[in-house]
């Protein structure tokens, strides 16, 4: 009986543990309005009011993203996108350090000027759109990854 009673605990257990992950599967691709050519380099971050995901871009433009370990996805509900080091390198300042100019329009590099904002409710494969910066701008080497 206490033999039957340790396996259906163990069985219950298990299903428990795998029918309530509270995250679901997150990759897509990001590609530029332009000339739909691959975003290849930063972070593409995922914020909710609980809740920050991410994923390292990668030289095809796709990413998975993950909140406690590498590709284990996002918990349901809303987001903001945006992106961190999404930069290159644009040559050197007077003292020899490097200067780095954003690949993307500033206003995805931050959550609260990000227009990028999705519903997740299941596992998804999203592509998103994104502009590249208008004029020269040029961030600070802190800023990037």
């Amino acid at each position: 009986m206490i033999k039957h009673f340790s396996v259906a605990f163990i069985l219950f257990s298990c299903f428990l543990i795998a029918g309530c992950s509270k995250n679901v599967g997150m990759s897509g691709t990001v590609t530029f309005s332009d000339d739909n050519s691959p975003l290849t380099v930063g972070t593409i971050c995922f914020q909710s009011d609980s809740v920050f995901s991410r994923g390292k871009m990668k030289p095809d433009g796709t990413f998975v993203i993950g909140s406690e370990k590498e590709a284990d996805g996002l918990p349901k509900g809303e987001y903001v996108v945006f992106f961190s080091g999404a930069t290159e390198q644009d040559g050197t300042d007077d003292s020899g350090m490097p200067v780095f100019k954003s690949v993307v329009d500033l206003k995805y590099t931050t959550p609260e000027e990000t227009p990028l904002k999705i519903s997740v409710a299941g596992k998804q494969k999203i592509d998103l759109k994104v502009d590249r910066p208008s004029g020269d701008m040029k961030v600070a080497p802190n800023l990037t990854e």
